[in-house]
């Protein structure tokens, strides 16, 4: 595997000893963006990049932890009033607060790790180092949680010492992920299934602005609010809608003198996009690539015009993407910069590619990195 050799030879450095290594991936999501926080499905699959750690307890109450990719280390207890200071460092202090909130007896350890994910482009690098870090402690300490608990201990780090109110989608993909599957998540109740992933005749491939967002302060949870509102409004005379995507739009139309043109609207983008996630996972049973690409573009321009996470240089590479006929196009991760994701007919993908290459760096001054996409198995064990 990429990096485990500069794993141990950093851990044997630092260390002078060998410890445990585990990998967790990075995801992408073909569809349905911003629906996990609001109660819908989402598709995302678990990719053959991540996060790559190895472990070993010490015997104290101290974990020490050296991160390869930014040559810092830094030392913190397991108490609530030991926070580290290094916004990066948080994730893992935090995945070990939230293991000892559920009862679990933790110990102290030293652990090195890198990465492979592409930092700022949506892909989840924050998610695999929280899944890497869950997982591995459960295993190495016997704490007993299952896979769906480690999930939480994911997402709850985020809320409670990240600041971002992240829905579960990402770390879910994370340690549930499977070669050659999507993953069809209700994100309300944690049920999923996985779906055969193998567009024959097309190529998935990640097209990177460089545009590096960060959704901790940033309008991502602003978002959530105005749909969570909404929610509300409806909620009081159907039960059943709890959240905005279990909600159809003539229930959001009846409450639209009730709540803001700006909640509205991101309200009108959430129930679109549950909508063209059940178009797209019925499309795929068949084969249908076409129609998924039409949802992909739809979900671009809804990400776009109604929930307001986009910027110029992602508009610009979806309608280039549209232009030299790419079959599905879109945002991908919470916005504001980042990736997109496309679906490209295998004899259009080199004409595509230098296209976008060349319009963009035209355009903006930089060179877009594009990514294959390959669906991999989620977090394990690697010796």
């Amino acid at each position: 595997m990429k990096n485990l050799e500069i794993v141990q030879a950093s851990f044997k450095s630092h260390f002078g000893a060998n410890g445990s290594v585990y990998f967790s991936p990075g995801r992408i999501n073909l569809i349905g963006e911003h629906t996990d926080y609001n109660g819908g499905f989402v598709l995302p699959g678990a990719v053959d990049k991540g996060m790559l750690a190895e472990i070993k307890l010490n015997g104290t109450d101290k974990i020490n932890v050296y991160s390869i990719d930014l040559n810092e280390s830094t030392t913190f207890g397991l108490n609530e009033e030991d926070l580290p200071a290094q916004g990066w460092a948080k994730y893992i202090f935090g995945v070990a607060r939230e293991l000892i909130k559920r009862g679990g007896k933790l110990q102290g350890f030293d652990t090195v790790f890198t990465g492979d994910v592409p930092l700022g482009a949506g892909m989840s690098s924050s998610a695999a180092l929280e899944s890497t870090y869950a997982f591995a402690l459960n295993e190495m300490l016997n704490l007993g949680f299952d896979k769906k608990e480690l999930v939480k201990v994911g997402q709850m780090t985020e809320h409670n010492y990240v600041g971002v109110k992240c829905g579960i989608m990402d770390q879910f993909a994370s340690i549930f992920g499977k070669a050659g599957h999507l993953i069809k998540l209700d994100c309300s109740n944690m049920e999923y299934e996985y779906i055969p992933f193998n567009p024959k005749g097309y190529k998935v491939v990640l097209v990177d602005s460089v545009v590096k967002h960060a959704l901790v302060g940033s309008p991502y949870n602003e978002r959530r609010l105005s749909c969570e509102r909404v929610a509300k409004a409806i909620n009081k005379n159907y039960a059943e809608v709890e959240f905005m995507c279990q909600a159809n739009f003539d229930q959001l139309n009846e409450v639209k003198t009730e709540v803001s043109a700006e909640d509205f609207k991101r309200a009108e983008y959430a129930v679109g996009e549950a909508e063209r996630l059940r178009t797209a996972c019925a499309a795929m049973t068949n084969d249908d690539y076409e129609t998924v690409g039409k949802m992909m573009y739809g979900t671009h321009w809804g990400m776009s015009k109604l929930y307001e996470v986009s910027c110029d240089e992602l508009d610009f590479l979806a309608t280039v993407a549209e232009e030299a006929g790419v079959t599905g196009s879109r945002i991908m991760g919470g916005g504001f910069g980042g990736c997109t994701i496309n679906v490209v007919k295998e004899e259009l993908y080199d004409s595509f590619v230098a296209k976008v290459k060349k319009e963009y760096s035209a355009k903006y001054g930089i060179q877009p990195k594009i990514y294959d996409v390959v669906i991999g198995d989620g977090s394990r064990k690697i010796c």
